[in-house]
């Protein structure tokens, strides 16, 4: 049994915004995953691992085909379904992933070994901050799906080594509609993450040197460009 995630982690990724209906509609109407990706996402599933969403999967895909990026940052690696489906859509790209949690490194490592053929996928393991400082390469694609309170502190750092006209994409960043209260209706134990939140919004919505969208995809997808 997976340990690191419990049933009641930050249950507000559970709580999609988008009505019911529709949510059930985006995920069992578009194209399922096969081969390992579907044995990948049955064992979250089952281990209770929180994982893209099949609308966030299909989102992805669309997007990945299109873009074809070159270089791709991932930072919360999980159990590697992401980067791992990254590989898919995009063959030749190389996929640097980082993650901290020693039992998703060792489920992503087994994953990577068995499932990623191209050997398109490195895994950096420890703190994302300490690596992003001594990150050399440049990207032009980035998807963060880590801890939500620190995406406004990893941003400026990744920032520094996304291309001009790349994209990253930051996943969870609706709460299940908490960013929409007021702090003193949120549950005491998930202000730290509203606040992050709220601060990352600041520093990319208005921000003159980026474009940034808000897309209603899973729990919410933040997408920023860099000018």
């Amino acid at each position: 049994m997976v340990k690191s995630y419990s049933k009641n982690a930050n249950h507000n990724m559970r709580r999609p915004v988008v009505k019911e209906e529709i949510v059930d509609f985006m995920r069992t109407r578009q194209k399922r995953v096969s081969g390992s990706l579907e044995e990948l996402e049955n064992f979250a599933h089952e281990e209770n691992i929180p994982i893209i969403p099949h609308e966030t999967v299909a989102y992805f895909r669309f997007l990945l085909e299109t873009l074809q990026p070159e270089k791709i940052l991932e930072i919360g690696t999980a159990i590697g379904f992401s980067a791992l489906l990254m590989a898919e859509h995009v063959p030749h790209a190389q996929i640097t992933t980082i993650d901290r949690n020693p039992e998703m490194i060792a489920l992503a490592k087994a994953n990577f070994a068995k499932f990623d053929k191209r050997r398109q996928i490195t895994l950096l393991e420890g703190d994302a901050m300490a690596i992003l400082l001594r990150l050399k390469d440049f990207y032009d694609f980035v998807f963060m799906d880590s801890a939500k309170s620190k995406y406004v502190v990893f941003l400026p750092e990744v920032l520094k080594h996304l291309d001009s006209g790349g994209i990253i994409i930051i996943d969870d960043v609706f709460q299940g509609g908490d960013v929409a209260k007021d702090i003193i209706e949120v549950r005491r134990s998930q202000r730290t993450i509203y606040r992050g939140l709220q601060n990352l919004f600041d520093a990319t919505l208005d921000n003159p040197d980026l474009t940034a969208t808000l897309l209603p995809l899973g729990d919410g997808l933040l997408m920023i460009r860099k000018k």
